[in-house]
């Protein structure tokens, strides 16, 4: 074979391997499910999931039990919504929010751990009494919910309902 023909054939490999490292790095680039990162600023639907950057946030860990429906008239204008939702509110203020994404479901959204202002949200929100830890939550949600419980706040505390007061386990 002479020299010339070698050079041919390179040349002839070459945009296979070519082909092949694009094929690389396009799989490289695509967001993982697990361990991507959203930061922004969040809005609060009501049945407590974040959107972040146009995607849905499930908190990790936690179940928000739908609550009575409240209203802060102290502020103008005045935030209504299910209690839980307007904690989560309240806990993310006018901070960004940063989520690390640990699995995505089949509708498109995530579960994801959340923070603002370097406060872990479900945390916080177990800590309040307006969540369950789900059980292959953390030993931590575990015991901020059993914290919550037995000082019977939140979801665990006395309701208001129609001018009368009852006890919710």
């Amino acid at each position: 074979m002479s020299a010339a023909s070698d050079h041919i054939r390179k040349d002839e490999t070459h945009p296979l391997i070519r082909a092949l490292a694009i094929v690389v790095l396009f799989c490289l680039a695509l967001p993982a499910a697990r361990g991507a990162r959203f930061d922004g600023f969040a809005f609060v639907n009501d049945d407590g999931t974040l959107n972040v950057r146009n995607r849905t946030m499930h908190l990790y860990g936690i179940l928000i039990p739908p609550t009575e429906e409240s209203c802060y008239f102290f502020e103008k204008p005045a935030p209504c919504g299910p209690r839980a939702a307007l904690a989560l509110k309240f806990n993310i203020g006018t901070d960004f929010v940063h989520c690390n994404t640990r699995s995505r479901n089949t509708d498109g959204s995530y579960v994801a751990v959340c923070e603002a202002g370097d406060e872990d949200l479900a945390a916080e929100l177990l800590r309040q009494g307006w969540a369950v830890a789900l059980q292959d939550a953390p030993f931590e949600y575990q015991a901020l919910e059993k914290i919550a419980r037995n000082r019977a706040i939140g979801v665990w505390g006395l309701a208001v309902e129609r001018g009368k007061r009852r006890l919710r386990r």
